[in-house]
C-alpha cells in the first residue's frame, strides 16, 4: 500500500497546478505517494498540461464541468491506494519535506484521524486555518468580527480565527502553536484511510466550504483527533480558482446545510438571523474599506439568508 494519496482538485489553475506538483515531487522524501489530479472542466488547458509531464505516479481525472470541492475529492480517494489521503490545493506549494515528515508524525500518532501544517502567504505571514465549530455563540463572535479581538478570542473558541475577511486584528497567537481543534481547513487536509473507511466520504450536498467542518465533525464524534502543527508550513496563495463572491455566498450556504444537518431544528432560525445581521454589518463596512463590488456581495448574501 501506498504510504499516502495526494489528492488535488484543480479549476483553471494551469500554472499554479503545474507548481504545486513539481513542489511535491521534488520536495516529498522517505515516503511512496501517489498523485491524483481532478480537473473540474477547466477551460485552460490544465489536464493537457500536466500529461505532458509524463508522471509515473500520476493520475488525472476528467469532469467535463466543475462538480464542487466535495464531489471532486471523493472521486480522488476512491481512486486512491495510500494508507493516508492528503488532500491538496492546487494553489499550494510545498518548500520542504512536510508531507513525509507529517506522515511520519500521524504514524507515531494512532489516536489523530486528521491534521495540517501552517498556511502562509508568500511573505511568509500565516494564515487562518480552521477553527471551532460554529455553535451560535462562536457565529455570533465570528460576525460580529469579537473573535479577533485579543483575549475574547480566549474566552470563546473562534469558529473563524483570523479570517481573512477580518478588518479588526491580524496578529493572532492561535495559530502559531501546535493544539488540537474541532477542524482545519481543506487546503491541506491530511487524513487517515481509516477516519474514511469508518465515516464515509465529503458530502457532496457542500459545493464549496464547510464540508471540512462537516467531515471533522463527523469524525470527532467517532472519537479522532484533529491536530493543528505549525512546525511544518506550506505556502497558500487563496482563491485563485473563483471569484470574491463565491467563498462568502457558498459559506454562508452551506452552514445553513450544517446547521440543518447536525444542530437541533429550534437554532436553524437564530443562525439565519445571525448571518442576516452579520450581513447588513458588513454592507457598510466593507464599502468604506473595500468599495462598492464587496459591498454588493454582502448585499445579495443578506437577500439569501
Amino acid at each position: 500500500m501506498t504510504d499516502v494519496s495526494v489528492i488535488i482538485v484543480s479549476f483553471n489553475t494551469k500554472n499554479l497546478l503545474e507548481k504545486c506538483i513539481d513542489s511535491v515531487i521534488k520536495k516529498t522524501q522517505d515516503i511512496s505517494f501517489e498523485i491524483i489530479v481532478i480537473d473540474n472542466g477547466s477551460s485552460d488547458g490544465s489536464p493537457q498540461a500536466v500529461r505532458k509531464k509524463n508522471i509515473n505516479n500520476l493520475t488525472i481525472i476528467e469532469n467535463r464541468k466543475n462538480l464542487g470541492f466535495a464531489a471532486g475529492n471523493n472521486q480522488g480517494i476512491k481512486k486512491s491506494d495510500g494508507r493516508h489521503i492528503l488532500l491538496l490545493n492546487s494553489d499550494t506549494e510545498i518548500k520542504d519535506n512536510v508531507i513525509g515528515e507529517m506522515v511520519s508524525w500521524m504514524d507515531k500518532n494512532s489516536k489523530v484521524g486528521i491534521a495540517t501544517c501552517a498556511l502562509k502567504n508568500e511573505d511568509g505571514t500565516l494564515q487562518g486555518s480552521g477553527g471551532y465549530f460554529p455553535n451560535l455563540l462562536r457565529v455570533f463572535a465570528w460576525m460580529l468580527f469579537l473573535e479577533d479581538i485579543p483575549l475574547i478570542d480566549r474566552l470563546i473558541k473562534p469558529y473563524h480565527p483570523m479570517h481573512s475577511a477580518s478588518p479588526i486584528y491580524k496578529g493572532s497567537e492561535f495559530f502559531k502553536t501546535s493544539h488540537q481543534q474541532d477542524w482545519v481547513t481543506g487546503a491541506f487536509f491530511l487524513i487517515r484511510k481509516d477516519v474514511i473507511e469508518q465515516i464515509g466520504y465529503f458530502d457532496e450536498d457542500y459545493f464549496m466550504y464547510v464540508e471540512e467542518v462537516d467531515f471533522c465533525f463527523r469524525a470527532k464524534t467517532k472519537g479522532w483527533q484533529v491536530y493543528y502543527l505549525p512546525d511544518w508550513s506550506i505556502t497558500h496563495l487563496g482563491g485563485a480558482s473563483g471569484t470574491s463572491e463565491l467563498p462568502i455566498l457558498s459559506e454562508f450556504k452551506s452552514l445553513k446545510r450544517f446547521y440543518k444537518k447536525f444542530y437541533p431544528s429550534w437554532q436553524f432560525p437564530f443562525l439565519r438571523l445571525l448571518l442576516a445581521a452579520g450581513a447588513l454589518v458588513r454592507i457598510p463596512l466593507f464599502y468604506i474599506l473595500k468599495g462598492r463590488e464587496r459591498s454588493a456581495i454582502y448585499v445579495k448574501a443578506f437577500r439569501e439568508t
